[in-house]
């Protein structure tokens, strides 16, 4: 049998890297898109980029931007792959308010050039993979399915509400094999230090080593459903294993609050988060998304996937990963901060 090729949009963000791995493992030949900029931005898959072992061999990197359309055009004709991840995006809520229009053009359009870019390409058996998000939902309330309204509260949520429906209007108009990943909030070490998990867990590890006394955040009240990034990236590749693409919302189906990850990260570490975690106004989205909670039972039925990891399960994994970086870092001699993030 002829090995499969597989072409990530993202590969080094935190999804990016996990289903790397996975596609890896199976047997995979990897190609990932990375943008073109003054310094590398590998780190998350530096690892087995740079593996000197067989598997090292079959993962490539290339120039690309979802704001070229000729660069996706030039790579799809080249490259032919079986299967395409979009993963690629300006994925930070916050951040979307303060750069709308670039999180349109890349978030967004760029879904859009991705999907042109197979079609033109004559990809007819090609299956993509498109990266929504349960932002989406916004203010629809809970629990949010594949037939909840969508209602984004940000520019992010409503670029990729812009970037759900073209991959629908793909399969339908052109036959092609596309399925939405409705993925709600999911977590892991390799989460970027300006999301709130990760904030809250790399704080309460400096706190712990004495690097950092206080971390400002804004709304503890939001509601999430927090799963573990690598049991999610599994979803993804089951979608295109599938004989026609379709929408899955994946999720844990449980939700816990800002506060409660907190207590459980502060926890973890013997300190109580009241004496260190402090409420900043100015972190607070100018439209707030209050409740998220995911019903994964299509995924479950049509997949077979459910998630392994629980809250608590992931929460130590995250600490115990962020706290032996904060122990470097004291060893290493950093001064103590004051993180100040919402």
């Amino acid at each position: 049998m002829a090995t499969k090729k597989a072409l990530i949009t993202g590969i080094t963000g935190q999804d990016g890297s996990y289903l790397a791995e996975l596609l890896l493992e199976k047997g995979y030949e990897v190609h990932g898109v990375i943008r073109r900029s003054s310094s590398f931005n590998t780190d998350r898959i530096d690892h087995i980029y740079r593996d000197p072992h067989e598997q090292g061999t079959r993962l490539f990197l290339h120039y690309g931007d979802l704001h070229d359309a000729s660069s996706l055009n030039l790579l799809l004709r080249r490259l032919r792959p079986d299967e395409i991840y979009n993963l690629g995006a300006q994925s930070h809520v916050r951040v979307s308010f303060d750069v709308p229009e670039y999180t349109g053009d890349v978030t967004g359009l760029g879904a859009a050039r991705l999907l042109e870019a197979a079609r033109e390409a004559g990809l007819a058996g090609t299956r993509i993979y498109q990266a929504s998000s349960s932002e989406m939902f916004g203010a629809s309330p809970p629990p949010q399915d594949e037939r909840t309204v969508f209602y984004p509260r940000s520019p992010y949520g409503a670029a990729k509400v812009y970037a759900f429906w073209m991959g629908v209007n793909y399969r339908e108009a052109y036959g092609m094999h596309v399925s939405n990943g409705i993925l709600f909030n999911h977590e892991s070490p390799r989460r970027g230090e300006t999301f709130v998990t990760r904030k809250v867990t790399r704080a309460a590890s400096r706190i712990k080593v004495g690097l950092q006394e206080k971390l400002f955040l804004g709304n503890l009240e939001a509601r999430r459903d927090w799963g573990y990034a690598r049991d999610y990236v599994e979803a993804m590749w089951l979608m295109l294993q599938q004989p026609k693409g379709d929408d899955y919302v994946v999720a844990t189906g449980e939700a816990h609050t800002v506060r409660e990850l907190c207590e459980a990260a502060f926890a973890r570490v013997g300190l109580d988060y009241r004496k260190h975690v402090e409420i900043d106004p100015r972190y607070f989205r100018p439209t707030e998304v209050d409740f998220l909670l995911g019903d994964p039972s299509k995924a479950r039925e049509k997949l077979g996937w459910t998630p392994r990891t629980t809250f608590a399960e992931l929460v130590r994994i995250m600490m115990e990963a962020d706290l032996e970086l904060a122990e470097r870092e004291k060893r290493a001699g950093a001064g103590p901060a004051v993180s100040r993030h919402g």
